[in-house]
């Protein structure tokens, strides 16, 4: 991986919370998020007392390293949203600048946590399809915009490595979202899953969130071990 090739782009708590319908007694589980790149979220509720641990590939980089490329990229990513307005529901988030001054505060939290986050083993350098973690190490685990998102450039074998990965680590639930690919449409690799899933023993319900920005983005993939 090369960070050059890395957009970054940090979400909040609040997101996190109206994605994954995170309740109170969710946030007082132990939490894994696959991919949370540099979110404020593992800042957000580690403040409130959450036990979190984040897993990204930019993890490998400094801080002044995904500093330098957030600078680099956050004007870019400005202007591509202009020009794609449309593909996005500007319900809650205004505006453009709105949303791009929610990202940048999201990323500054993470850039002044994230050595001190490092240090406690919080923010820890994996990539799926493969985690460090013991069996059952986490109650909940969580992907925001990574798999299912992603389909035209991680093809179906990753996926189910990744969700099966997922669900090792997990104790009680697996929750992934979105559910559509960069072109609004409902993942080609979900129904494979759905049934591989369903036949592997797993109870899986997909739940309409609190969460619309990318349009018909608004459900989640809820993940539980019948046994």
């Amino acid at each position: 991986m090369k960070l050059e090739n890395v957009v970054p782009w940090g979400r909040n708590l609040s997101e996190y919370k109206s994605m994954f319908l995170l309740s109170s007694e969710d946030l007082e589980s132990k939490i894994l998020g696959c991919g949370d790149g540099p979110s404020s979220f593992n800042y957000e509720a580690t403040l409130q007392g959450t036990d979190i641990t984040s897993i990204d590939p930019i993890y490998q980089f400094t801080k002044k390293e995904i500093g330098a490329r957030i600078d680099a990229t956050s004007s870019v990513v400005s202007e591509q949203l202009k020009k794609n307005q449309d593909d996005f529901v500007w319900k809650k988030i205004k505006s453009v600048d709105e949303l791009v001054d929610i990202r940048l505060g999201a990323m500054s939290n993470f850039i002044k946590d994230y050595e001190n986050g490092k240090n406690k083993k919080r923010y820890i350098y994996n990539e799926l399809p493969k985690l460090s973690f013991k069996d059952s190490s986490f109650d909940l685990v969580l992907s925001s915009h990574f798999l299912f998102l992603y389909s035209e450039h991680f093809d179906l074998e990753f996926h189910i490595n990744s969700i099966f990965e997922m669900c090792r680590v997990s104790k009680k639930e697996v929750r992934i979202f979105p559910l559509l690919d960069l072109k609004n449409q409902k993942s080609e690799y979900l129904e494979q899953i759905l049934e591989l899933l369903k036949d592997k023993g797993f109870e899986t319900k997909i739940i309409k969130t609190e969460y619309e920005f990318q349009k018909g983005a608004n459900e989640m993939l809820s993940i539980k071990s019948r046994y």
